[in-house]
């Protein structure tokens, strides 16, 4: 079965709407528990998911943990009783019957994966680099896509590397690559634009790829970490 793991960071305006959107797209008898891992909210988010959780028959699970995707991904780890992780930003709604499609990938022997994306925005650039998702190719990847993972792989990593504040869904991706042990589901899940819809398109674009660029040529973690700060620092850290 599989566990859904959010992690969770002042999302009070979307939060209910995520929830509602998995609950009615996934298989109760499929989903062992969804799992939000809040890092410090100051709005309303934590009362939201206890007051959605008190009407599914889903079994919602909050905790919490140290501020930062890493270790909140990682406490709702420890915290799932699924043999598949589903790892989920609080902005993305994956496509109907995600669960069903996850399971079918595991059972033929992809222990890991994602799903092609598309942003909720009509902007050529986003339209066309969402188009480029559907490709296998490494590039192609990010964290906006969700990451699904068997827990017996996902131990024998290590989990996600918490010196990343930032980047550690792609450095899970890179070794995932590494091992040749990746798929791309051909369904699509929406994400949120609001951060490019706020900066600007080609701002956070640019700035993405220089880190891209930065971590291909050995940044380190806070050296990345001190340009995302710099230049597109926004809620999620």
């Amino acid at each position: 079965m599989l566990s859904v793991i959010i992690p969770v960071l002042n999302e009070g305006e979307i939060i209910v709407s995520v929830l509602d959107h998995l609950t009615h797209h996934a298989t109760l008898t499929n989903i062992t528990e969804i799992i939000l891992v809040d890092g410090g909210s100051i709005d309303d988010s934590v009362s939201l998911i206890q007051e959605f959780a008190k009407t599914s028959n889903f079994d919602i699970i909050l905790i919490s943990s140290e501020k930062g995707r890493a270790r909140q991904m990682n406490a709702g780890t420890r915290k799932a009783a699924g043999s598949i992780l589903y790892f989920l930003h609080a902005d993305s709604y994956p496509p109907k019957n995600f669960d069903a499609l996850i399971l079918s990938e595991v059972k033929q022997g992809n222990p890991a994966g994602c799903f092609k994306m598309k942003f909720d925005s009509n902007h050529w650039w986003l339209r066309l680099a969402s188009w480029f998702t559907k490709f296998s190719w490494r590039a192609s990847r990010g964290g906006d896509q969700s990451q699904f993972i068997t827990r017996a792989l996902f131990d024998e990593i290590g989990g996600f590397d918490e010196t990343y504040v930032i980047y550690e869904d792609n450095v899970l991706i890179n070794e995932l690559y590494r091992r040749k042990k990746f798929v791309v589901i051909q369904e699509w899940i929406e994400s949120s634009a609001r951060m490019y819809r706020d900066k600007g398109v080609w701002y956070v674009q640019y700035h993405f790829w220089a880190i891209y660029v930065k971590k291909w040529f050995g940044a380190d973690a806070d050296a990345l970490l001190a340009y995302y700060t710099k230049h597109i620092k926004t809620r999620s850290l």
